[in-house]
Order: C-alpha cells, then sequence, then structure tokens
C-alpha cells in the first residue's frame, strides 16, 4: 500500500491564503456565522433508528425500477430511507464484476495527480484556450492590454476568475452555441502592477466593478476538431458588471428591508457580485448563484449582517471609499440586495436580468433545474457556508413548451411562484457508530431519511415568528429556527437527467467536531473534514414535489487508501484520489462530473468522472487537472467536448504581477490570466466511449 498523499496546507482544503482572502474574504478563519442551537443530524439519529425499525416491521415497502429511476411504493414512502436508492449499482457483500473496458463515458486513461503548471489531459485528447481575461467581446472595446487597462475597457471585455459555464444552442448559425459563464470575484494583486491594498486607486476600483458579473459570447466551432473560439462583436454578446442594471421580482420585490435612499421602490439593483456556479433552465435561460457576496460590504451594524458573515470593519477591496452602498453604516440595507439567484436571457440582449427572492437569499453555489411529470421546476440550491443549509424551491407554474413569444414570457415567470424548502436529514445508524473518523457504520453505508420543511409559499411564511418578506431576506433565521440539518459547505447541487436522482458536494468543514461546534453525524461522518463528500438523494416516489426522500453517501472524498473514503462501494485501488468536490454536472450517459476546489491532497485542483449506475458504479477517474494555483469551475460535458473555466491560476502565496507563481496560459513573460479552455479527442470520437 502506497503512503497516503500529503496535505499541502494549513487552510481549508489546499487553498491558498491569497485565494481565503480575496475570493471569500477568508470566511473559514471567522466565527461561523451559525451559531443556532436547533439539532444537527447527529442530535437525532438513536431516534431515527428506533423509528426506522419500527416502521420495517409494519410496513412492505417496494421498489420498482424503469429506465433507471427508482420510485417508492408503499404506505410509508416518508421513512423508507434507503431503500429509494437500492436497486442501482453495488450493494454491501455484492462484488463488483467490472468490464476491462470502464464505465461507457470514462474510457479514458486517468491523469495522475500532478503540480505542472498546465492543463494536463489524458493520452489521445486535444485542447484550446476559448478566451481569456480581459479579451475583446462588444463593439468598440480594445485589445487588451494590463498596463493600459481602463474600466471602460473592461466593461467591453471578458471578464475576470471564470466560473460557472453554460453552452446553449444558436439555431440558424452552423457552428455556433451561445456561451455564458460567471466572474466570481477579483484579485487585485495579481491584476495590477503596484497594487497597494492599503490605498486602491478609484480606477482600479472600477475595473474590478467591470471585471465581476457574467458575461454572453457566441462561440465559433472549427471545423474537424474541437477547438472554440470566440466571435467578437456578434450582436448576442454581452457584459453584466458591478454597475449594470437588475430587477428584484418575486414575493419580496418591493419590501422595505430591500429599500435603500438611492432606491425607494426595493425593486432596482445595481450590479451582480460574486457569482459562482449556476444552472441552465429547460426554458433556455441561465441561473447564476450569488455567494460570498458579504465581504464587499464593511460595517456591518445588525445581528442579521453577522448570520451573513458580514464584518464590522473596512472591506479588502475599499470599496465604500467610492460608493456608499457598500458601507451599511450608511446603506444597512444594500446587502440585503445581493445574495439571489440571478436569471438571464442570453438570447435577448436588451433584457434586464431579474433577481428571483422566491428561491431566498444566501450564499447560492448554484441552482439548477429538473421539471416535474407536469412540467413545473424544481430547483436544487446549497448554501456554502460551514453548518449551513441545503434548500429547494417548488414552482407553483408549469413550463410552456416552444419559442413562441408568450411562452418565453411565461416560462419567464417560472421562478416567481412557488414553495421554498429547507432539507432536515436523519441517519439510520446509532450514534455510537459514527465516531467522527469516517469508518463505515456497521450496515455498509452512510444512509438515512429526510424531510423538505416548508419556509414560505408566495406572500405566506410558513415560519413562526417570522414574515414571507423576512424568510426571503433572512432565509438563514428561518433555516435555524425550523432545525435544518448542519451541513459540510453544501456546494454545487444536480439531479440527474437520467434516473432524477439528486446530487450535493459538500465540500469540506475544517470545524467539524471542534470545540463548541456540531460533531460528525452520519450525513457529515468525518471531523476536521478536509476532503469533503458528495451526497446522494432520492425524492419519495421519484417525485422532485415530494416532502420527503432517501439519502445516501455517495463519494466520500480523499486518498484511497485512506480508510475514511468510500467510493459507493467500488474497490479502492481502482478509483483516482479526489478532494474537496465543488462544481458538478452530468454527461449523455448519466456519469457525474466533478471539479475540486483546494485539492489538500498534494496534488493540482481537477475535473473527475464517475459512474452513478451499473456494475462500475463508484468507479472515478481523474480527465484533467489545471494549472498552478488555479481552481477547475464550469464545466460543460458535452458528447464530444468538455469546457472548464481556469479560476485564479497562479494565486498563490507571495504571487504579484511583479512576481507571477504561473506562466499559463500564454507563457513567461505574460501576465496570467484566468481562461476558459475546451478538451477533445484528436480522432474527433465522442468523448470517453
Amino acid at each position: 500500500m502506497r503512503n497516503l498523499l500529503p496535505f499541502i496546507s494549513s487552510h481549508p482544503g489546499g487553498r491558498s491564503a491569497l485565494t481565503c482572502r480575496f475570493r471569500c474574504g477568508d470566511a473559514c478563519f471567522k466565527e461561523t456565522p451559525n451559531t443556532s442551537d436547533n439539532e444537527y443530524a447527529g442530535d437525532i439519529i438513536a431516534g431515527a433508528v428506533s423509528r426506522r425499525s419500527m416502521m420495517r416491521a409494519a410496513a412492505v415497502v417496494t421498489v420498482a425500477t424503469a429506465a433507471g429511476t427508482a420510485a417508492l411504493t408503499g404506505p410509508s414512502a416518508p421513512q423508507a430511507e434507503a431503500v429509494a436508492l437500492a436497486g442501482h449499482g453495488h450493494q454491501p457483500g455484492h462484488p463488483h464484476k467490472p468490464a476491462p473496458s470502464g464505465a461507457r463515458g470514462l474510457r479514458f486513461s486517468p491523469v495522475a495527480p500532478n503540480k505542472d503548471d498546465k492543463v494536463t489531459i489524458p493520452d489521445g485528447y486535444a485542447q484550446n484556450v476559448v478566451i481569456r481575461w480581459g479579451e475583446p467581446i462588444l463593439r468598440g472595446a480594445p485589445a487588451f492590454n494590463p498596463d493600459k487597462q481602463t474600466a471602460k475597457a473592461q466593461a467591453g471585455q471578458f471578464g475576470y476568475n471564470n466560473d460557472f459555464l453554460s453552452l446553449l444552442p444558436l439555431r440558424g448559425e452552423r457552428g455556433r452555441q451561445v456561451m455564458v459563464a460567471n466572474h466570481e470575484y477579483t484579485d487585485e494583486i495579481l491584476m495590477f502592477r503596484g497594487y497597494d491594498p492599503a490605498n486602491p486607486t478609484r480606477e482600479q476600483v472600477e475595473i474590478a466593478w467591470a471585471a465581476h458579473g457574467l458575461s454572453v459570447v457566441v462561440v465559433q466551432e472549427e471545423n474537424r476538431t474541437g477547438k472554440l473560439g470566440p466571435v467578437n462583436r456578434h450582436p448576442l454578446n454581452r457584459r453584466l458588471t458591478a454597475t449594470s442594471e437588475f430587477r428584484m421580482t418575486g414575493p419580496a420585490a418591493g419590501s422595505t428591508l430591500l429599500r435603500t435612499s438611492a432606491d425607494r421602490s426595493g425593486g432596482k439593483v445595481l450590479g451582480t457580485l460574486n457569482n459562482c456556479a449556476g444552472g441552465t433552465t429547460p426554458w433556455g435561460t441561465t441561473l447564476h448563484g450569488e455567494e460570498n457576496f458579504n465581504q464587499y460590504f464593511a460595517n456591518g451594524t445588525t445581528d442579521m449582517h453577522k448570520r451573513y458573515g458580514i464584518g464590522t470593519s473596512a472591506t479588502e477591496r475599499k470599496w465604500e471609499r467610492f460608493d456608499r452602498r457598500f458601507d451599511l453604516a450608511k446603506e444597512p440595507n444594500e446587502a440585503n440586495r445581493f445574495g439571489w439567484v440571478v436569471e438571464l436571457d442570453p438570447y435577448d440582449p436588451d433584457s434586464t436580468p431579474r433577481k428571483r427572492t422566491a428561491l431566498g437569499r444566501f450564499k447560492h453555489e448554484a441552482a439548477q433545474p429538473r421539471l416535474t411529470s407536469d412540467g413545473r421546476p424544481v430547483v436544487y440550491m446549497g448554501d456554502d457556508e460551514k453548518f449551513d443549509y441545503l434548500y429547494k424551491f417548488v414552482s407553483s407554474k408549469r413550463m410552456k413548451k416552444g419559442n413562441s413569444r408568450a411562452a418565453r414570457e411565461h416560462n419567464l415567470t417560472l421562478l416567481d411562484e412557488g414553495t421554498l424548502y429547507v432539507a432536515k436529514l436523519s441517519g439510520d445508524s446509532p450514534v455510537t457508530e459514527i465516531d467522527g473518523s469516517g469508518k463505515l457504520p456497521d450496515d455498509g453505508e452512510f444512509d438515512g431519511s429526510g424531510v423538505w420543511i416548508p419556509l414560505a409559499t408566495g406572500t405566506t411564511s410558513h415560519v413562526p415568528g417570522m414574515t414571507a418578506d423576512e424568510v426571503y431576506v433572512y432565509t438563514r433565521l428561518a433555516g435555524d429556527k425550523v432545525g435544518a440539518t448542519k451541513m459540510d459547505r453544501p456546494e454545487d447541487v444536480e439531479p440527474s437527467p437520467r434516473t432524477g436522482r439528486v446530487y450535493v458536494a459538500l465540500t469540506n468543514n475544517s470545524d467539524r467536531g471542534k470545540a463548541g461546534k456540531p460533531g460528525a453525524d452520519e450525513a457529515n461522518p468525518r471531523n476536521s473534514n478536509k476532503h469533503g463528500q458528495i451526497l446522494e438523494l432520492a425524492e419519495n416516489w421519484d417525485d422532485p414535489t415530494s416532502d420527503g426522500f432517501a439519502w445516501r453517501l455517495f463519494v466520500v472524498a480523499g486518498d484511497p487508501d485512506d480508510p475514511a473514503t468510500y467510493f459507493a462501494g467500488f474497490p479502492k485501488e481502482s478509483v483516482s484520489p479526489i478532494s474537496c468536490p465543488d462544481n458538478v454536472a452530468f454527461d449523455a450517459h448519466g456519469n457525474l462530473w466533478i471539479s475540486t476546489d483546494g485539492n489538500a491532497l498534494g496534488s493540482h485542483d481537477g475535473l473527475f468522472g464517475v459512474a452513478t449506475h451499473g456494475d462500475r458504479r463508484g468507479e472515478l477517474k481523474q480527465f484533467l487537472t489545471v494549472p498552478a494555483g488555479a481552481e477547475t469551475c464550469g464545466p460543460v460535458i458535452q458528447d464530444r467536448r468538455v469546457l472548464v473555466a481556469v479560476q485564479h491560476p497562479g494565486e498563490i502565496d507571495g504571487a504579484s504581477v511583479e512576481k507571477p507563481a504561473s506562466v499559463w496560459p500564454d507563457g513567461p513573460g505574460k501576465i496570467v490570466r484566468p481562461s476558459v479552455v475546451a478538451v477533445w479527442r484528436k480522432d474527433g470520437r465522442d468523448i470517453g466511449v
């Protein structure tokens, strides 16, 4: 047995201090915002076990499978726990009989862990940089010159630190697609020569405002390869920044909690900030999660500011010196206008993007819808903070099919009416079997049941002591009050388009089990959790509107030689090491693809594929790694192309424009630039088949 891979950082996962400083405002080193005393899963396991044993004695539950999905039947679906997940793949005690060629869609030679300053891909594959920070995309925008950058130029150029990506079809233009990208945050030390963090200039601040937000870029495919490139100055190309106009919509729009001196209507907001992951809707729009917005606001004055991680002093970027709305002592409600899911229509460059208040306000990592059998969207969401919660929203409206103007206008209202829920999970093993080490309980899996607790429907609050407006604007407090389960940083949440199963990336939680903090429970089974896990959830009856679900841990990440890791029961000697799962996506074969953030195993971050069903369920293989200091974001998995966003390359402690820690993507002597990368097979065939 080889030695365990080394940890590489005292920071959460393997992040540099520079990344923690600029991306999330050192959130992991500040007091955990969730200080509520609501139950966490470890407190309720014993009761769940006794209830479960009684239910098993009294009820008969059957599992029916059709077209790869499982449905629960029987008189006691909410208590059926892991039975909903049975019937797919490996079960404890049932040996795998893997085919030699691997799971379909994952038939490539895995990339070995490495620290190379490049995007490393499997043999037989090729790559290109699709677009870099600063490339002009709008008419009149100049070529990128880092030494002569202006806010006006940046507002017409591709933004900084690309994260979520979406590729949408473009009818009538052969070989072209519409790419939408989030720009999560700026790192001024790596953007500006001689940057003085204590005294940023107005020009630097305004460039940073313009480098945040969203980009819409039409991309062109090269004949006979998978190479993509931007179509500069296409009419659909667009930039949304920290000063663009956005609309508040839904039940909390116009609330007194959203009004400021500049917007007494509570309905118009300037900008979107810290857009992390997102989602693509069945009706052709994109969703964008505002995540670590708290770090942009100075001088927090209330307990609610504190619950959202807003500090009481100056900010890192000092924006409050140049715009009073970032000073909460002057504009206490301005922060309430961030932390939402934004919906963008990329096919209408004149449309105003909307912040959907019905989906609640927290540190949104992502939002990916699925449709009910009658066509209503259900959106799953994670709040990316240690000990915060998992949510879903069920719309009360049905999607209209087609591309008529009436259908599009109707579908742009789908996320304004419905019910917002938060999750409470129970385990099915005795407390004594969950000791914080990650050792599997006697039944061979971490699994259990859960309930969705309603928080608000339209203008009706379901939370005692809170109005509906308060539930939407202070959603974290609503989750506290109803006893939601404290999780290990729930980030991207994606339903499988093939099975309906929902996969939740729980990135890590270094505070789990510390004095005064919640200890391990069955859904979060390791104290000082450095590597994270992926939870698999099945709604009762395979109905996304259900108020109950079964769950189990699909992957417990880390070095496969570590006994505290688990890969759905697949032989651990046959998987790649993985740490800190973050963004997830699916391919056409039903495989889950996972990008990592802060690999704590001595390798650069990467992209991994894992089979979710069949004899090779749990087989996890690394597809690529990214350059020094970078994080793997995106990703988009098409039949013949993989797209990833390479975020914050060179973001290593001590680095600067003058002393770069990476030479990617353009080589020595060039400024390091976050970029989007496309990967394809050299023979032109589908990925991994």
